[in-house]
């Protein structure tokens, strides 16, 4: 199938607003009709569940940064310090990182912190039961997984209000578009800004050392595995990014996807036990990750197309999700009850995402307690939402509602 690449199809572009608020017509116009595209600049997009599941275990396909980042913005200081995670390494540089920082995330210390996320859920929602009314997204979406993130890295509760109040910077530096010069002075100062709090944050657990992250990450780089300052930094701040978007757009997609599906929330109001089989649904009908990509690492096929070394491969997980072949009847419909549901929102392979786990449970005690406590909650205006600018990770800027 080798030949030119196919134009663009209409109505599809990763920089199209129209996409960013509602992308799944695309994806499933491309699953039909170009499930292997080239876009004009020369990256392949796979739409298919079984093409996009496959290249992110298949070790042909790697992260190889130099592939994915351009000459141009690589020494940008925001992207200096994302190339030393382990979002952008392949082995062994990203088994060393992982084996260190996973043992935080082993599934016996992810249940034992249940106790304290109810705690964070009903503090949040005690803060506003009161005033009849609350921002989904910046009240409590938000702020439940940065809380949970700040106890994990052990970070002092004088220098928290920095992370539950200031603006959050884009997530726009993974998305598969340029960015403009004022958005990548944006992502510099903060990355600027943040490089200093950590550095600061590392002086004063080297004082003061606890059982949390930051602590273990300090202690291994004064030991064999001689982890850098920079990569901890790096890596640091990769979990809280990471961490925190995918709970917060979780809750806040969720509920939104419940809102315009009321059927669907009776259904779960009225049956609490289904809520941990329909945080997979909801994972699946609006993922918080809609994209990954890869490099490349040799000649390949993909479905009967010659893709070369050192191409850039963009897996749709958001489209995968949709696909009729991994969810016969009608995928593109919201289900809380539908069996076997095993969405592919947090990758695959050895980058499947280390707090996938975590997001599933701050989402369920999230769900739970939010119909417990608050049975009567309604979104305000819930098809006049306003999406954040960005695609890879999606979510809401805002989510008003009533109780």
């Amino acid at each position: 199938m080798d030949g030119p690449a196919a134009p663009e199809p209409s109505g599809f572009s990763f920089g199209d607003a129209a996409f960013r608020d509602n992308p799944y017509p695309s994806y499933k116009f491309l699953r039909e009709n170009m499930p292997v595209w080239q876009t004009p600049d020369g990256r392949w997009v796979l739409s298919r569940h079984e093409d996009a599941t496959a290249i992110l275990r298949d070790p042909r396909f790697g992260h190889n940064n130099s592939g994915i980042i351009s000459d141009e913005i690589a020494n940008e200081p925001i992207l200096r310090g994302l190339t030393r995670t382990m979002l952008l390494l392949d082995p062994p540089a990203h088994t060393r990182l992982r084996g260190l920082v996973a043992k935080a995330f082993n599934a016996r210390r992810v249940e034992e912190l249940r106790p304290r996320i109810l705690q964070i859920v009903d503090q949040l929602i005690d803060a506003v039961i009161d005033r009849g009314e609350m921002d989904i997204i910046r009240d409590f979406a938000h702020k439940l997984p940065v809380t949970v993130i700040c106890d994990m890295l052990g970070i002092p509760e004088h220098d928290r209000d920095r992370f539950l109040h200031e603006g959050q910077v884009r997530g726009r530096i993974l998305d598969p578009v340029a960015l403009s010069r004022a958005e990548l002075d944006l992502a510099n100062a903060h990355a600027i800004e943040m490089d200093a709090y950590w550095r600061s944050l590392f002086a004063y657990r080297r004082a003061n050392p606890g059982p949390d992250l930051t602590t273990a990450l300090l202690a291994a780089s004064e030991n064999d595995d001689t982890l850098s300052d920079e990569e901890i930094i790096a890596n640091i701040g990769l979990l809280f990014g990471a961490g925190h978007e995918t709970t917060t757009n979780l809750i806040g997609n969720g509920t939104l996807a419940l809102a315009r599906n009321p059927a669907e929330w009776q259904k779960l109001y009225a049956n609490p036990n289904l809520i941990p089989g329909a945080i997979e649904e909801l994972l699946r009908y609006d993922s918080p990750v809609q994209l990954t990509a890869r490099t490349t690492m040799e000649d390949v096929d993909i479905a009967g197309t010659a893709i070369a070394k050192g191409a850039q491969v963009i897996a749709l997980l958001g489209a995968a999700n949709h696909d009729p072949a991994a969810y016969p009847g009608d995928p593109d419909a919201l289900d809380v009850s539908r069996a076997n549901v095993k969405p592919v929102s947090f990758g695959g392979g050895i980058h499947f995402c280390l707090g996938a786990q975590l997001a599933r449970i701050e989402g369920e005690i999230a769900f739970t307690r939010l119909f417990e406590r608050l049975p009567n909650l309604r979104v305000v205006a819930p098809d006049a939402v306003v999406w954040k600018p960005t695609i890879t990770l999606r979510g809401l800027e805002t989510l008003p509602a009533v109780f």
